[in-house]
């Protein structure tokens, strides 16, 4: 499948991985549940009695767990490839067929020097074997494109609520008049207001499948509050913790854009404008392992129930996260204390 994209003004053709990242633990576990099924249901339809079934079940699912777990990480490696070098549709469709069943193969060859494989599997057909595998992986390859497609509709409305959150009247209105104030008497301060909302919506624009890197997003949110500082001066602290991110990390590990950006919005919107105080914003980025970690806190006003809109945007983040990281990605929202806090954790990309 390719899509056309806007890049430095031109439009540039984009074949869309089609590949499923078999090194995701979420798609990992549905093919194994969903193998091992088939295979369960496939000897009870033999109608040899539980005991029997039970048994043969044991003895098939390790040689298929074993097939099927490298054939998910050869595809994972597939799919990095394809990442880099972009590859047609069709091909790739192939590869996920192909791979199960060279994979398949192999393995059946190679065990069969093995006097318990012999004895357990006696009448196995090598050749219809392969074919099964190559059929299996066809069909998973097709279940986890029709589940994309299927989410689609999800990513395509949490783009527009962003837009229509970004562009609300007041939103435009308020920035536009802060910078009208600063036209006279800060010509150089308007000018450099001006072009931070232009970059704002120019990312907007972007497919929000698309990755960018920490320090783009980390800059395109210091951005944001800088338009946000000149309505509200005093009022808008905001506390940034990068303490544990090395500069690697920070110019490599890759997040989905406008992920950040949104619940800083949300933190300036509901925690700093019903207050006629400084109250902080504080926003803690770090790395575990292969994860990255956010949190983002801001004074929760208890005279006030949890918004709506908060609620709304919060959860297309979270279908965001379902659709790029199954289930390696985690969104909590919690009131501790007297600060409401976002905490995000999603494995990292480079």
């Amino acid at each position: 499948m390719t899509q056309q994209v806007q890049k430095d003004g031109e439009s540039v053709s984009k074949t869309e991985v089609l590949i499923p990242d078999c090194c995701n633990i979420g798609i990992v576990i549905r093919v194994l549940v969903l193998v091992n099924l088939v295979v369960l249901m496939a000897l009870l339809a033999r109608g040899q009695g539980w005991a029997i079934n039970f048994q043969e079940f044991i003895e098939t699912s390790m040689l298929i767990e074993l097939i099927t777990l490298l054939s998910l990480l050869s595809l994972c490696a597939f799919r990095r490839l394809v990442e880099k070098n972009p590859t047609e549709a069709w091909m790739q469709r192939v590869v996920c067929g192909t791979v199960p069943g060279i994979v398949c193969f192999l393995v059946l060859q190679l065990l069969s020097q093995i006097e318990w494989f012999a004895f357990s599997f006696p009448h196995l057909h090598y050749g219809f074997a392969t074919l099964l595998c190559f059929l299996m992986g066809l069909g998973m390859q097709h279940y986890f494109e029709l589940r994309t497609r299927a989410f689609s509709p999800a990513l395509g409305e949490a783009r527009l609520q962003a837009l229509q959150a970004r562009i609300r009247p007041h939103f435009l209105f308020n920035s536009l008049n802060a910078v009208l104030s600063l036209i006279r008497s800060e010509p150089r301060r308007a000018e450099t207001a001006l072009e931070d909302l232009a970059d704002l919506f120019r990312v907007l624009m972007r497919d929000t499948r698309d990755l960018s890197t920490l320090n783009d997003e980390i800059g395109l949110c210091k951005q944001y509050l800088a338009i946000e500082q000149i309505r509200l001066g005093e009022r808008l602290v905001v506390q940034w913790d990068l303490k544990e991110l090395s500069a690697q990390a920070l110019s490599s590990a890759k997040i989905p854009s406008l992920l950040l950006q949104p619940l800083i919005e949300n933190a300036v919107h509901y925690g700093i404008e019903p207050s006629a105080n400084p109250t902080p914003i504080v926003i803690k980025i770090a790395k575990t392992l292969d994860k990255i970690e956010i949190r983002v806190s801001n004074h929760y006003h208890r005279q006030a129930q949890l918004p709506s809109g908060n609620q709304m945007a919060l959860e297309n983040i979270r279908q965001r996260l379902k659709l790029l990281y199954d289930i390696e990605a985690q969104l909590k929202a919690d009131i501790v204390g007297e600060q409401f806090e976002v905490h995000l954790v999603f494995p990292e990309k480079y």
